[in-house]
């Protein structure tokens, strides 16, 4: 009988190898059996976000930001690209250099064309002309403290129809808490931040909130869950977003409500909301 997480027929045992899911002589050891489940368990996510995607454009464009290893990537092009969507393409944003180029000589060397790899900051990708004007689906897993925000923003500036969220190192709200801890005292919220542990772990909280508000005022349905058995990484929780043209002003009026009751209005450019 064939286990839940076997491998697929379908998958290219090289590239499982070079991820380091399968060991170097093909087999699956308890830990590359916990990797699989890994990928499987994100891929049930990603895949109906995929298929919608594919049922508009038949060339559906994903960019993976922060990829580091473009782990993420070589999976959803094995899994699904590879047959569903010959024509589509994946690209990878990374700044450090090295990483880009092996990324691309593995993927040449997997045969997987519709691959791109570029050596760019997440902000600096939403102007970048390497880049199509139109992409459908977005992703960012673990892009450490503000690249998140900038990943959000690129989705935005291009009408991406999914986002895809694994938020990491929110330091940015938690030390403007820190700022305004002082101006803030009149305010009895303030005792869920006022020691130290409590405004990283409130500032991480606060942060992801401030995102699922904002990317429901700009139109999107947001669901939040948990990446369950991502254990090389506390920091497993999973936003999907997934534009809807749903009413907008309730959640921005929220999200501008809640900035100013902590005192964090003058981060209102950083989570923008469409003008009420």
């Amino acid at each position: 009988m064939t286990e839940k997480y076997d491998i697929r027929p379908d998958q290219s045992v090289e590239l499982l190898k070079a991820l380091h899911i399968l060991t170097r002589d093909g087999k699956l050891n308890q830990d590359s059996r916990r990797k699989l489940k890994q990928v499987y368990h994100l891929f049930h996510f990603i895949e109906p976000l995929l298929q919608a995607a594919l049922a508009v454009h038949p060339d559906i464009r994903l960019v993976d930001h922060g990829a580091g290893k473009s782990y993420l990537g070589f999976i959803l092009y094995d899994l699904f690209f590879k047959a569903q969507a010959p024509d589509g393409l994946i690209y990878g944003i990374e700044t450090r250099d090295e990483l880009v180029s092996r990324s691309r000589e593995l993927a040449d060397k997997a045969g997987f064309k519709g691959m791109r790899f570029l050596n760019l900051s997440v902000a600096d990708s939403i102007s970048s002309s390497e880049l199509p004007e139109r992409i459908d689906v977005v992703t960012a897993l673990h892009a450490c403290n503000t690249a998140t925000d900038d990943a959000i923003r690129f989705a935005l500036a291009k009408g991406a129809q999914s986002i895809v969220l694994v938020p990491c190192c929110q330091a940015e709200v938690a030390a403007a808490l820190r700022k305004h801890k002082g101006s803030m005292l009149a305010n009895p919220l303030t005792e869920i931040w006022r020691h130290p542990i409590h405004t990283r772990e409130f500032g991480s909280q606060l942060t992801n909130v401030l995102r699922c508000l904002q990317l429901e005022a700009h139109g999107y349905q947001v669901t939040v869950t948990e990446l369950v058995g991502w254990e090389h990484s506390m920091k497993n929780e999973l936003i999907i977003a997934q534009y809807q043209n749903r009413p907008r002003k309730q959640a921005a009026q929220r999200l501008n409500a809640v900035l100013a009751e902590v005192g964090l209005q003058d981060m209102q450019e950083r989570f923008f909301v469409p003008a009420l």
